[in-house]
């Protein structure tokens, strides 16, 4: 559920003259177990936007943060769990940028060649570094 704010005047005198609109995101879950909810809770999180009302009343602004959480578990929740980055030891210079961007490159090229399971895909190629090699090779595709 989301609930969203546009109040031209107050967002002006708060020095965010770009700030169009502050939003309030409740989410809900619950566990089930013989069809009654056991374990209930509610997340409230806030977001604020540029975009007005006119351009994005409170169903689009649903929409474009379940997008935007779509990219977010897409993308990092294969970096985070299939390639363990949380536990990753290089710290120092730009070796951390590195790595991820070979982390990221590893992800679009298994997405490109169409696999949707990243951790089988990485398996797959672990054993098979001719595959592997032909793969980054041809960026992908064929």
């Amino acid at each position: 559920m989301l609930w969203a704010l546009h109040d031209p005047a107050w967002n002006a005198s708060l020095g965010w003259p770009h700030l169009a609109q502050v939003c309030r995101v409740e989410r809900r879950r619950g566990s089930l177990r013989g069809g009654l909810v056991v374990k209930a809770e509610v997340e409230v999180s806030y977001a604020i936007t540029s975009l007005p009302p006119e351009r994005a009343d409170a169903a689009a602004l649903l929409r474009l943060l379940r997008g935007h959480w779509g990219i977010e578990n897409g993308a990092h929740h294969v970096r985070d769990v299939t390639f363990d980055e949380d536990r990753c030891q290089v710290r120092s210079g730009a070796a951390p940028q590195a790595f991820a961007a070979g982390r990221n490159l590893a992800i679009a090229l298994l997405r490109r060649r169409g696999h949707a399971n990243i951790a089988e895909a990485v398996r797959t190629y672990a054993g098979r570094p001719r595959e592997a090699v032909a793969l980054v090779a041809s960026a992908g595709l064929t």
